[in-house]
């Protein structure tokens, strides 16, 4: 909830997404339809030890290492060896992870049976808000069209 004016508005998790990263310097968003039902979408995006390697192009593997209620922490592995210790925030439709030199966004809603998703994310630029924006639409464009490949062809 949000308030504008004196009003309170809500504001979806894909808007909340666009805000975060409005607020970083090189951050870019890709945002898609997918003709899927929410639950299944984020059955998917939310599973950090198993759906979500499977459509970001750079995850080999990730490990939960410890949750307090959304809150979590996480070890991940890229597919060129490099780890990462993440801290942020899962809940139903909104994930955003920081570690010290990488940051992963990921938002979803329903639309009226469909999902609406957004990504961002990308190597952070230590010591300010800003990330490096060489090939990060490209890949965020990759990872979105794996999951959609993911979630049309479930199992």
């Amino acid at each position: 909830m949000v308030r504008v004016n004196g009003d309170e508005t809500v504001i979806d998790e894909v808007r909340r997404l666009r805000v975060m990263g409005a607020g970083v310097r090189g951050a870019r968003i890709v945002e898609r339809v997918l003709p899927v039902p929410l639950d299944v979408v984020w059955g998917v995006m939310g599973d950090l030890e198993g759906g979500f390697g499977e459509f970001q192009p750079d995850m080999r593997s990730v490990r939960v290492l410890r949750r307090d209620g959304d809150r979590v922490e996480a070890l991940a592995r890229s597919r060129y060896g490099l780890r990462a210790r993440f801290h942020g925030v899962l809940r139903p439709g909104w994930c955003w992870l920081q570690s010290r030199f990488l940051v992963i966004g990921m938002a979803a809603v329903d639309e009226g049976g469909r999902t609406r998703v957004a990504l961002t994310g990308g190597v952070r630029v230590p010591g300010r808000a800003a990330l490096v924006p060489f090939g990060a639409r490209r890949e965020l464009e990759r990872a979105m069209a794996r999951l959609a490949e993911r979630v049309d062809t479930p199992g």
